[in-house]
């Protein structure tokens, strides 16, 4: 009864909000893996891009940037998923969450493997800290190479 009065007084404001579809979860089929960060998840009816959120994984062509992006395929393509956006970033991609059939933060995962950094800039996320961490400790992915360059870093190298 207060949930249905709380959006009946909110329901006009956000039809003036421009961000209003970015700020709802949605549950989609995987349609394409561009990298370990980034995917393409079907969204009323087209593909929409999404840019996982608190994680930054190595580029294609850097070391494991193949590997980022064959783990994330083989947890999420063609599998349907939560989306759960923030925001949408300077290119226009759709910041947030993803969430596998069981629950599982997709980005949580690839910390875990260590095939992905915890974007420190952009995330409080302590999980993601406590993962990097544990990653670290146990030389997992990225974490075996003594001095792994992160893709922040790398990407300013390349211009």
């Amino acid at each position: 009864m207060i949930i249905g009065r709380v959006l009946a007084l909110l329901f006009p404001l956000l039809l003036f909000t421009p961000s209003v579809e970015a700020a709802f979860p949605f549950t989609g089929k995987v349609v394409a893996v561009l990298d370990g960060d980034t995917i393409d998840v079907l969204h009323n009816g087209k593909a929409e891009r999404i840019r996982l959120n608190g994680v930054d994984c190595p580029e294609k062509k850097q070391a494991f940037g193949q590997k980022a992006k064959q783990f994330t395929s083989s947890l999420v393509f063609g599998e349907t998923v939560v989306v759960v956006p923030s925001e949408k970033d300077r290119y226009k991609r759709t910041v947030g969450d993803v969430f596998l059939s069981n629950g599982v933060n997709l980005s949580y995962e690839l910390v875990k493997a260590g095939l992905a950094w915890w974007y420190r800039k952009y995330s409080d996320d302590v999980v993601l800290a406590v993962l990097e961490l544990e990653a670290q400790l146990e030389r997992r992915g990225l974490w075996a190479d003594p001095h792994p360059v992160p893709p922040w870093e790398w990407r300013k190298q390349k211009k």
